[in-house]
């Protein structure tokens, strides 16, 4: 029997470049020489990377053999030409669209539900239905029927994994009379058609010309076939990437089955990069033994000895004892080296310096190659500081980019309403682009303005009711905002209200949704949203939904209709239409494999990175996995295995991690182990003589040495200093100058949050809202049940506050009000009364919660606290003057409408529950018989004593505005650069 023609290429030399060679050292002297020849090769970028390769080997110049791709999943009619099908035969049922069969899918899981199982739908569906369109094609590329599902014995699994294999078992037996019904197939089972079409058509007639099929790995039946045929033909061949030409038999044996068996309790090693090209020489019903070497070089081939290192490396666990005997590994480990860095962006910068220093060379190139997105955006991100675009060959999701982005914004909001999306959708960079983009985001700065107090009604109506509010109330906050966004708001809200309206009808057709969204991103874009190859792509995906009408789901909820779209915009991937710098790249590990730099930069050796975690079979346990002959998922780290074999074949070599990724400490990925384990510690690269994990630490480090630096203390001059001070900015100047400096003389305060949750403040303001309110009314019974009826209504309150805030303030508000009208001796005078005094050229404002008489013409003064009062400790220490500056200027005459009179009480009323006292709240005094201030009347004149203090310190001298040491949290805490000193001495 004729030996077959299978060869390999070491993974020490580079595959392309040295395919090249040797094809052209066979078949260049024909008079067409090397045209007349086809290579099959395993996908898009492998097809580039051997027209570079013939390219750089032509010199002259040459005719190229024809390319044909066999492994992408995208092989069509135009393929099947080049790979001579026959003209004559019957014609293959195209191929079912992707967005279509995953639409059928999920609406067949909706439809289709075991007795006694919950129903599936929605996004879930829709998810889910991935999951089946991957087991429904692994099942054509390992040619399993159907039946193979109904003859298993699940006997020994749990129960939730019987039940999901009840409901594949039900899906698959619907899924062929759905598709029948289309006039299509599924595409894994037309490429298996297609490519035994054309084993078995030249099986019959064998091309004259010459047949190569290069760098193919996959194990599929189809596939395995066909390169048996190739393999066996006079003029074809078969050529490997980095077949393991050193590993001992016992260890290649080793590796396991390649065929499940269920009554074989040995299973294979799929974790082990040789174990896939073990399985498809197996299926190609050939031996290692039978596998040539191929005879070419290249100029991009690493050290001879790096091939039976990198066998070494990857052993399997049980012959990894042969270590100790490994000898000088000098050899192999020439121009490799590592670094450990302390983050992922320390990691990312490193990289960058890296690929800037190889284009210093002229001709150099530079490679990094890492399966994590995060570490290639990082890296392409840096490399723009020396103004370098990298031609990233994964390119960017759908979902990431500025079109499919603001489509999710919209598709959000429309579901669920929420100002944060409202604000950030407003304020994307494609709405009203052009020259009204300005004056559009000044309004859109209002509305973010106005839009982050808490309290806000949901909805779009809670935006428009806030607007005319304060718009209609010239002493409210945000007036002059509100006045200026009405009409603007106006037309938007209805404009999109209207667009949107299909998101509020309960259950809808997707493509009614879709059509809803697509007008709404051209009313807030024009036609922008549809340029540059994200634009288009995203047009192409509207499209395809257009073409599938009809197929999945008759309605969805809308709710669930952004998670699909999120789904869809994920899984596609954007690549611009023009490379980046010509010698730089970054590769996942699909478009590195036969590709080659002169410097090869392996990051993201973390576990869970490099090889990545492995993900879970929603439908089928590894075990019924392997009882239906389909690969285990640790599969994929077999894969990854090889990936990083053949890129440390590579001449210069530097591998990188991070000690943390993500903030959260990292593991060292299992190769990284190996490597330092076998190699010992690698040199770390040097650019410049400088370490490189310590320049990529210090690139945007200030100069020399870190230099402490004191406290602020501003110190403003007498003129600039204010003459008029609150009673509360009294008490914040006493307890930390700095803050009142920066609130009240640099007017700074911090912003709440968009769709702000009622903090306490908003809370507590609402209280004094209930009690002014109601005392303005009389301060009846019947009054307040309807102030508390309107609290339990309030749409401003969520969830969390009525569900925990509302059951335990309602008793307090009880408490309040009962106190009020049992008092005896005493009525409510005034709510929320303002007054000042003006004394030595500064003037004292404040206003009073409530102001009550007694009989006997005193005043009490009273303040209503939604947490704990102050102490009266704090009011003796001239911490807490708020009552007795009040209790001063009212002494004095100085509230509007109430004439000067003595202040008889000082009163803090707690609203929360009185542990001691057993009420549901308290009333505490600035003053008492066992306190320092025995009276009101001292309590008055102790802060006044403060005021004089502070005012003539502060206000009237030259002292500076120092941080105090108050503890805890502070609003202005990163301005005083609190943390560089509080605690550890001054200018420590």
């Amino acid at each position: 029997m004729t030996r077959p023609a299978i060869f390999s290429i070491p993974i020490h030399r580079a595959f392309a470049d040295a395919l090249a060679a040797g094809l052209i050292a066979r078949f260049a002297d024909g008079a067409l020489g090397l045209a007349e020849g086809l290579i099959l090769l395993p996908s898009n970028r492998a097809k580039s990377a051997v027209q570079a390769a013939f390219v750089r080997a032509g010199g002259e110049g040459l005719l190229m053999p024809r390319l044909a791709v066999i492994g992408d999943a995208d092989l069509d009619e135009s393929v099947a030409l080049a790979l001579d099908a026959i003209d004559e035969a019957e014609p293959l049922p195209p191929a079912i669209d992707p967005l279509r069969r995953r639409l059928l899918l999920a609406e067949l899981i909706e439809r289709h539900t075991p007795e006694g199982e919950a129903a599936i739908t929605g996004a879930a569906a829709f998810q889910l239905a991935d999951g089946l369109a991957r087991v429904i094609d692994q099942l054509h590329y390992e040619e399993r029927t159907v039946s193979a599902l109904v003859d298993l014995d699940l006997g020994a699994f749990a129960g939730h994994w019987q039940a999901s294999l009840a409901r594949l078992r039900l899906l698959v037996d619907h899924w062929p009379g759905v598709l029948a019904a289309t006039g299509s197939i599924d595409r894994a089972e037309r490429r298996n058609r297609l490519l035994d079409r054309v084993r078995e058509g030249w099986r019959k007639a064998p091309p004259a010309r010459f047949v190569v099929a290069a760098g193919i790995t996959t194990a599929a039946p189809a596939v395995a076939r066909l390169l048996r045929t190739v393999a066996g033909m006079e003029r074809g061949m078969v050529v490997l990437p980095g077949l393991d030409p050193v590993m001992a038999t016992e260890e290649w044996d080793a590796l396991g089955p390649t065929r499940s068996d269920a009554d074989d309790p040995a299973r294979p090693l799929e974790t082990h990069p040789q174990y896939h090209l073990k399985l498809l020489l197996d299926r190609m019903g050939a031996s290692r033994d039978e596998v040539q070497a191929w005879d070419a070089v290249s100029d991009f081939d690493g050290p001879e000895a790096r091939t039976p290192f990198v066998s070494l490396l990857l052993a399997p666990a049980a012959y990894s004892a042969q270590w100790q005997a490994a000898g000088d590994l000098s050899a192999a480990t020439v121009g490799l080296s590592g670094a450990v860095f302390a983050d992922d962006g320390q990691e990312a910068q490193g990289i960058a310096l890296l690929m800037r220093e190889a284009i210093e060379t002229p001709g150099r190139t530079a490679a990094l190659v890492t399966p994590d997105r995060a570490l290639a955006e990082r890296v392409a991100a840096a490399l723009t500081r020396w103004g370098i675009a990298v031609d990233d060959s994964a390119g960017q999701p759908l979902a990431q980019t500025p079109p499919g982005a603001l489509l999710l914004l919209l598709a959000g909001l429309a579901a669920d309403f929420d100002p944060v999306a409202l604000v950030s959708l407003l304020g994307h960079p494609l709405v009203r682009k052009g020259e009204e983009r300005a004056a559009w985001l000044d309004q859109v700065r209002r509305l973010d303005l106005l839009l982050r107090e808490p309290g806000l009604t949901p909805g779009w109506a809670g935006v428009t009711a806030r607007i005319a509010a304060r718009a209609a109330d010239p002493k409210a906050r945000g007036h002059a905002l509100a006045a200026a966004l009405g009409p603007w708001w106006g037309e938007l809200s209805e404009a999109l209200g209207a667009t949107l309206a299909p998101f509020a009808a309960g259950p809808t057709p997707p493509a009614t949704l879709l059509g809803a969204l697509q007008a709404g991103l051209e009313r807030l874009t024009g036609d922008a949203v549809w340029t540059g190859p994200a634009g288009r792509m995203l047009a192409e995906l509207f499209d395809a939904w257009a073409l599938a009408r009809g197929a999945g789901p008759a309605r969805v909820d809308p709710a669930d209709f952004p998670a699909m779209l999120g789904q869809l915009l994920a899984q596609a991937s954007v690549r611009p239409p023009y490379g980046g710098h010509p010698r730089l790249f970054i590769w996942g590990l699909l478009e590195a494999r036969l590709q080659r730099a002169d410097l090869m930069i392996l990051g993201g050796l973390d576990e869970g990175r490099w090889p990545a975690a492995t993900q879970p079979d929603p439908w089928l346990a590894p075990g019924i996995r392997r009882l239906l002959g389909l690969p285990a998922p640790e599969r994929q780290q077999g894969l990854a295995a090889h990936d990083f074999a053949g890129a440390l074949g590579a001449r210069e070599i530097v591998v990188t991690r991070a000690q943390r990724s993500g903030g959260d400490p990292a593991v060292a990925s299992r190769f990284w182990l190996r490597l330092s384990a076998l190699a010992g510690d690698l040199a770390e690269p040097d650019p410049g003589g400088v370490p490189l994990t310590r320049l990529a630490a210090e690139l945007d480090a200030p100069p020399g040495e870190p230099r402490p630096t004191p406290r602020p203390r501003p110190a403003p001059p007498l003129a600039d200093r204010p003459r008029r001070i609150g009673v509360t900015a009294l008490d914040r100047l006493a307890r930390d100058p700095f803050a009142y400096y920066a609130n009240q003389m640099l007017g700074l305060s911090p912003l709440d949050p968009l769709s702000a949750a009622p903090d306490p403040r908003w809370r507590g303001t609402r209280i004094h809202t209930l009690f002014e309110d109601w005392v303005r009314g009389g301060a009846t019974r019947e009054g307040f049940e309807a102030e508390i009826a309107a609290l339990r209504i309030d749409p401003a309150l969520d969830a969390i506050a009525r569900a925990f805030w509302l059951p335990r303030i309602e008793p307090a508000l009880r408490w309040a009000a009962e106190q009020v009208w049992s008092a005896e001796g005493r009525r409510p005078l005034a709510v929320e009364a303002r007054g000042e005094l003006t004394a030595d050229g500064i003037t004292l404002h404040g206003k009073a919660d409530r102001i009550d008489r007694h009989d006997d013409g005193s005043l009490a003064i009273v303040d209503y606290k939604s947490g704990g009062a102050p102490s009266a400790k704090a009011a003796y220490d001239r911490l807490d003057n708020q009552l007795g500056l009040l209790g001063l200027i009212a002494r004095a005459g100085g509230m509007e409408g109430i004439a000067a009179a003595p202040v008889a009480s000082l009163e803090y009323w707690s609203l929360r529950p009185d542990r001691r006292a057993g009420g549901a709240g308290k009333i505490s005094r600035t003053h008492g018989p066992r306190g320092g201030l025995k009276s009101a009347e001292e309590a008055i004149d102790h802060a006044a004593g403060a005021l004089v203090d502070l005012a003539g310190r502060y206000l009237l001298g030259d002292a500076p505005f120092a941080p105090g040491e108050v503890a805890g949290p502070g609003d202005y805490d990163q301005l005083m650069r609190r943390d560089e000193w509080f605690g550890r001495g001054e200018g420590e």
